[in-house]
């Protein structure tokens, strides 16, 4: 499979939500070089591992952004997160117990980040963007969330 490759389409013009979407893409595309140069089973745990409480973190962040912005529709958000969230935690579990799942989760990252940016993501931009409150609050969270995300 190709690497995914970050295009501006792809942006939400939301920075912060752009950078973490991006170290996102980083962790796909080096999950699929580690799967395709035949690293071993430790490398592509660790790889995993460090994916998904990235992307965890992205959730939390998001989630505070848009309740923050009282975006109306905030509870299906979360629900597509969980969903996601049970499915990773399922391939991470079988990964744990020796099955190697990483073309798996590769295939399913690679096509849900696509589509949860321009589907999911896109349904809120335009509302965060026009709430004043959603400018303070990046304020006050961008100097932690940058160190984290960084």
């Amino acid at each position: 499979m190709a690497s995914l490759v970050w295009s501006r389409d792809l942006n939400t013009g939301i920075e912060v939500i752009d950078k973490q979407h991006q170290r996102i893409v980083k962790y796909i595309n080096e999950l699929d070089d580690a799967r395709s140069s035949g690293r071993k089973m430790e490398e592509l745990g660790r790889i995993i591992d460090e994916m998904v409480e990235y992307t965890l973190s992205h959730f939390s962040f998001e989630e505070s952004m848009i309740e923050e912005a009282q975006y109306p529709f905030i509870k299906a958000h979360k629900r597509v997160h969980e969903t996601f969230t049970i499915k990773v935690s399922g391939l991470q579990h079988r990964f744990a117990q020796g099955e190697d799942v990483s073309e798996e989760l590769h295939k399913m990252l690679f096509s849900w980040l696509y589509n949860h940016i321009k589907r999911d993501d896109a349904d809120y931009v335009e509302f965060v963007a026009q709430n004043v409150q959603q400018a303070n609050f990046i304020a006050k969270k961008k100097g932690f969330f940058s160190r984290l995300f960084g």
